[in-house]
């Protein structure tokens, strides 16, 4: 893990990066300072050890998060892992947040978006939908941390090519998750309920979205992006912007 004063340090950095990124388009990051630089190295230097998969930092100004990608899911790993090295994702928004559900962000539309202005149904130009890699099958559930894909509503459940959600969800009494379970039709292993009845998430979910990571480090961040005030259509009050790093790869 990295030192509490270097994830505070860091935060704080990423925090004055972010201020008023937003609206006109003559504003965007200004380049990285030498702190800054060696601070990503300091995170890039702990994690590179774990060499199994790769691991994305996502830096809000809430605090950082580390998400590991899932090798079962390579189309998204790969797409994902493209994106972040391209810098499609600096300074864009999670545009939705809902409180025990989720927050998501990677609409390209809301790098200049204006306040008020309703998101989610932009995606990377040029490029389709991804197909579904849905691996229940694997024990890829809705816990709360994981990393999935956002999608419409086709009927192949292919993905967003861009957008992407952090569950949060909640935990669930037993009995109440045997009512859920009833009432929405589901049905659930066992290794589910141990899920949803400890760590938490989202059961509906199972099954119909790509999951395809989960933070390794950042739940407490994950937790407090999920109270942010919010207007219409879920959207904060406040820009919650990210900037995205790759920081680990697996040997090949």
């Amino acid at each position: 893990m990295i030192n509490k004063y270097l994830l505070f340090g860091f935060a704080i950095l990423v925090g004055m990066l972010l201020v008023g990124c937003s609206g006109s388009k003559t504003r965007s990051f200004r380049p990285y300072t030498a702190s800054e630089q060696a601070l990503l190295k300091s995170y890039k230097k702990v994690y590179a050890k774990k060499t199994d998969a790769y691991r994305v930092l996502i830096a809000t100004d809430y605090g950082n998060m580390v998400v590991r990608l899932y090798n079962e899911t390579p189309l998204h790993r790969d797409n994902f892992v493209e994106k972040v090295n391209s810098g499609f994702y600096d300074s864009l928004l999670f545009h939705r947040v809902i409180k025990d559900f989720m927050i998501q962000g990677g609409d390209p539309g809301s790098k200049y978006a204006q306040a008020g202005t309703v998101l989610g149904n932009g995606s990377a130009p040029g490029q389709a939908r991804i197909p579904a890699e849905i691996k229940t099958d694997l024990n890829l559930y809705h816990k709360k941390g994981v990393l999935a894909a956002a999608r419409d509503g086709n009927p192949q459940k292919a993905s967003s090519n861009c957008q992407f959600y952090l569950a949060q969800g909640r935990v669930f009494r037993p009995a109440e998750l045997d009512s859920s379970v009833v009432q929405r039709g589901l049905t659930l292993s066992a290794t589910q309920k141990q899920l949803y009845t400890t760590v938490g998430g989202i059961p509906h979910l199972d099954g119909a979205y790509t999951v395809f990571g989960e933070l390794e480090e950042g739940i407490p961040v994950l937790d407090k992006l999920a109270l942010v005030p919010t207007g219409p259509a879920d959207r904060p009050k406040e820009d919650l912007r990210m900037r995205l790093f790759v920081i680990s790869k697996p040997k090949h």
